[in-house]
């Protein structure tokens, strides 16, 4: 729950590879986390968007299945939503932009294989994974009337990668430390473009194709045209290191630290496809992030206050990724959690996660003549409950 704050950048879920490590020779486990993050704008160029909140409540939903395949080699399959962005703005932006999403859904096999070390045991972890990303935008330029969005982007795009990992655990003490990396990925998405006449001449324009070469310059400014459309763009690799340890008879320590290669994503390129006048297709429209790389701290607690009742707390800061291109900043997370075996042998979990979102400002954004275009928000905050079930014979 911790990260689906959103506090830096892009990342909301964690594939639940951890479930590789609980006792049973088939285990699941699923669960949703419902987040409603609240920013407003304190500063923007349109006035109408001053004192009003962009972000969009949305949802993790996260699934796991263990087997043991043999005494020490056993596989998980797990899903999850792991990044993801959501706005929504009470008026159009400068660029016309109403609203924006885009989600990364990730499908993943995860294997594990143990040898007996001294008092615990080694694992060597590893797999792959298929990642689809789903993207979708509003702009709202006036040629069908004050309220109707006239251009819609939508983009989809799947891409393959993989994770490797270490781990040792004494489970006498309930010790174990892991380190996790997770390869990233690069896109080529692919879909439709439907965008007034008017805004892909000056797109051309913008590029310094003349009138007399611009397909669209002749056609009703209001038409509605379609093209088809790539977007370009780069996720991050990960590494995480987690750790815990019994530090007292039904207590645990717990902590972790994740790092992120945020920088890979400078921008989110869009152009149109190649075609015969335009063999390197045309650039509709440049996202630009140029962040820096993420660092996500989380340290808590659990307790177990009888055999089937357990909870925990926890805090995480999640450092924001902004160098001055967007407004990512830090994010820091109180979550609250419980579990509750029922007669069944099933594991109901929940929680609830509040988080404080700092203000952050741009400052790369000028007009011709100097004009601020600058955006800033102030600080802000989210709050993420989160309801799970789980299961193991």
């Amino acid at each position: 729950m911790g990260g689906g704050a959103q506090g830096g950048a892009f990342s909301r879920g964690t594939a639940d590879t951890d479930i590789i490590f609980d006792p049973g020779n088939f285990n699941m486990r699923a669960g949703v986390t419902y987040v409603a993050p609240h920013r407003e704008f304190d500063k923007n160029p349109v006035a109408g968007l001053v004192g009003t909140s962009y972000t969009s409540d949305y949802a993790i939903p996260s699934a796991a299945i263990k087997l043991n395949l043999a005494d020490n080699f056993r596989c998980a399959g797990t899903i999850v939503d792991n990044n993801g962005g959501a706005a929504r703005y009470a008026v159009p932006k400068l660029s016309g932009k109403l609203e924006e999403e885009f989600t990364t859904n990730e499908k993943a096999l995860t294997c594990g294989v143990k040898f007996q070390a001294g008092p615990g045991n080694f694992w060597l972890l590893g797999g792959g994974y298929m990642e689809n990303f789903t993207y979708h935008r509003e702009n709202l330029f006036g040629t069908r009337g004050p309220t109707t969005p006239d251009a819609t982007l939508n983009l989809d795009g799947q891409e393959f990668g993989y994770r490797v990992g270490l781990a040792y655990e004494i489970t006498d003490i309930a010790l174990r430390g892991q380190v996790m990396y997770r390869s990233g990925t690069q896109y080529g998405a692919d879909g439709m473009l439907e965008a007034p006449a008017i805004a892909l001449a000056q797109a051309l324009a913008r590029q310094g194709v003349p009138n007399a070469m611009n397909p669209y310059a002749a056609l009703p400014p209001g038409m509605q045209v379609p093209v088809e459309a790539l977007g370009f763009g780069n996720l991050p690799q990960t590494v995480e290191f987690k750790f815990q340890s019994g530090i007292a008879p039904g207590w645990l320590g717990f902590a972790s630290v994740k790092w992120s290669d945020w920088s890979t994503l400078t921008a989110l390129d869009v152009r149109s496809k190649p075609s015969a006048g335009f063999p390197n297709g045309v650039p509709i429209s440049s996202d630009i992030y140029k962040w820096r790389d993420g660092w996500t701290v989380t340290g808590g607690v659990g307790h177990a206050f009888n055999d089937s009742v357990s909870g925990l707390v926890s805090l995480t800061w999640d450092r924001g990724v902004s160098t001055g291109w967007d407004l990512s900043g830090d994010a820091y997370t109180l979550v609250l959690g419980g579990l509750v075996k029922d007669p069944l042998g099933g594991e109901l979990r929940g929680g609830v996660g509040f988080s404080y979102l700092s203000s952050a400002s741009e400052t790369q954004y000028f007009g011709p003549n100097g004009e601020d275009l600058n955006q800033s928000v102030k600080a802000g905050y989210a709050v993420a409950l989160n309801l799970g079930y789980n299961i193991k014979w």
